[in-house]
């Protein structure tokens, strides 16, 4: 039963689905309908309240200014098909919105902060497609990809390599057409193996495959180079999400990305991480380029508030034996800001050579019990954590996902578990979507997978089920309940996000966008749905598959807009009496 919109999803994919031009009439029918009233918009898209009456009618009014917005947004887009929609300018190939070093600096952003995410300075949405580089290439076939990736299709250029450390050219072989990365079969050069080994030992392990045993499933690595480390943790069944800042070439996350491994563009300047509290199991830095002293320490603070209770920092730096002014190994040697971790209740594992291990304490009582001029804990929770200014607190002590990461060994969630998260277990057991059917093909061709209205996690529990090679990054949009630390407790990778803005990663990113009902989550936000499109657009690879499953009235409004991209368009009706449907789309690829 769950497996039957995919079973019709897989027969229309079989074949090239034609496009329909209609746009104005269709769209117009759709503003009178909700001109004129629907008593199914007001139920669709009313808050969950009990009361009556107003609030319906105020979410309605809103609906139908929305509704219309669109419409004139797509009528100037243009009835004539060549004159649609018209490639963006050349320099923005790389273009990621939101990120305008420029514009931060007039705005009066420094120190730093000029390199961070300020949607609301850059708010220049144009709406052309981003055209891709002259040499870019369909990415190879997983795992080819993971190891060879067309040096076209990301912007380093020979010279950057060339200038680049000794590191950098272990990491990577630069020859025509191709970068090649080391393989995780095999002799690996640069020791990203025995690194990784190295770690495990010293949290008291016998081997990196035992990461699991101390119950590490998520890794936050940060400044991830070019993926060696995320590639191997990947191939020991461990999701490892690279951060790394905003670069406009020779960028960490581009590359991971176009490897087919997960990261996105973030960094704690001065903002928190798109994540709630008690997220990440480990939290990794080698060489990430942070100044840990900085700023009274409260980077260390940002790495406390997504770490879990037993969670471990890993920091391997040259550096990181000149900061701090504390003498506390038998060796004499110095620790790197020992009062502070222990003021944070971190304790120090292991050192060796140039890498220290803290584990942050499972204990809550240790934070009561710390002197008086510690640092204070945060009042309240913060369920909802998006891009909030870096806190001077401890926070998570007083929330109910505090469960030590050694008590939960497995990823799947028990019925204890799920009375913590507050989920409905018949809820939980419907996310499932996918069955034994292939549920998007060419899969082969598919990698990087996002689900942009992830709820509880169970699109990518269900791919993970059928055994397919992708990962997804699962995006609860702001807005909505908080289900990121369900979907964190299951090993997967996941963001908070508002739809409303870009999404930070930079063009032709993901092979496949997946959304369940955010067509009208937007609508109710008074969200543009047309920026919403031609964002897709943005990050989608050409030849990329885009599956939206929504009411009927957002889904048409939809796929009129997404013929004027010039994308090929379906509609399935699932035939089950609802008014349900799916919208599944793919990205052609053109130049010009």
């Amino acid at each position: 039963m769950r497996s039957s919109w995919y079973s019709k999803l897989y027969l229309v994919l079989g074949s090239r689905p034609p496009i329909n031009w209609l746009l104005l009439s269709a769209v117009g029918v759709f503003v009178l309908i909700a001109l004129l009233g629907s008593s199914s918009y007001s139920t669709t898209f009313g808050s969950v309240t009990d009361s009556v009456g107003p609030e319906i009618y105020l979410n309605h009014r809103r609906v139908k200014e929305q509704i219309l917005s669109d419409y004139l947004e797509l009528k100037n887009l243009g009835p004539d098909r060549e004159k649609d929609v018209d490639f963006c300018s050349k320099d923005r190939e790389n273009y990621v919105p939101c990120y305008n070093v420029s514009a931060n600096l007039l705005a009066g952003f420094n120190n730093g902060e000029e390199f961070d995410r300020h949607c609301e300075v850059s708010r220049d949405r144009q709406h052309c497609l981003v055209r891709p580089p002259k040499e870019y290439k369909i990415p190879l076939t997983w795992p080819s990809g993971r190891d060879v990736i067309w040096s076209g299709n990301v912007k380093l250029s020979k010279d950057q390599f060339l200038s680049s450390g000794s590191m950098t050219k272990r990491l990577m072989l630069l020859e025509e057409n191709q970068i090649s990365f080391h393989s995780d079969d095999g002799v690996i050069v640069d020791g990203v193996k025995d690194y990784s080994h190295q770690i495990a030992e010293m949290i008291g392990l016998g081997s990196d495959s035992d990461f699991h045993e101390a119950g590490v499933h998520n890794v936050l690595d940060i400044g991830c180079g070019f993926g060696s480390l995320d590639a191997h943790l990947l191939s020991l069944k461990l999701t490892a999400v690279c951060i790394a800042a905003y670069e406009p070439s020779g960028s960490q996350v581009q590359l991971a990305l176009e490897r087919g491994l997960p990261a996105i563009i973030s960094s704690f300047i001065s903002r928190q991480l798109p994540f709630p509290s008690l997220s990440y199991d480990m939290v990794h830095c080698t060489q990430c380029g942070i100044v840990w002293d900085d700023k009274d320490k409260m980077f260390l603070i940002e790495v406390d508030r997504v770490l879990k209770p037993g969670g471990y920092f890993v920091l391997t730096s040259p550096t990181s034996r000149h900061q701090g002014s504390a003498v506390g190994s038998k060796k004499g040697s110095v620790i790197p800001f020992e009062e502070f971790t222990q003021n944070l209740c971190w304790n120090l594992l292991a050192e060796q050579e140039e890498t220290f291990i803290w584990q942050k304490t499972a204990d809550i009582q240790c934070y009561t019990s710390r002197k008086q001029d510690s640092i204070p804990l945060c009042n309240g929770e913060d369920d909802q954590s998006y891009y909030r200014p870096l806190a001077q607190c401890i926070s998570g002590t007083t929330s109910k996902h505090w469960i030590p990461i050694k008590k939960r060994l497995s990823g799947s969630l028990s019925s204890a578990e799920i009375e913590v998260h507050r989920i409905i277990p018949e809820d939980f057991s419907e996310n499932l979507e996918p069955g034994d059917e292939d549920p998007m093909p060419p899969y082969n061709m598919v990698r990087n997978v996002m689900d942009m209205s992830a709820h509880y996690g169970g699109f990518n529990a269900a791919l993970v089920e059928a055994r397919k090679s992708v990962w997804v990054m699962n995006v609860v949009p702001i807005g909505e309940r908080n289900t990121l630390p369900v979907i964190f407790y299951q090993g997967f990778a996941a963001v908070f996000h508002n739809w409303c803005e870009p999404f930070p990663t930079y063009p032709r990113t993901y092979d496949m966008l997946h959304a369940n009902g955010l067509l009208s989550l937007l609508a109710s936000e008074r969200c543009s749905m047309v920026d919403l499109i031609f964002e897709m657009d943005r990050i989608l690879r050409p030849e990329g598959w885009v599956i939206i499953s929504d009411k009927i009235g957002p889904i048409e409004r939809a796929r009129d807009l997404v013929t004027h991209l010039l994308w090929e368009a379906r509609v399935i009706d699932l035939q089950n009496g609802s008014d349900q449907r799916l919208l599944v789309c793919q990205k052609p690829f053109l130049r010009k």
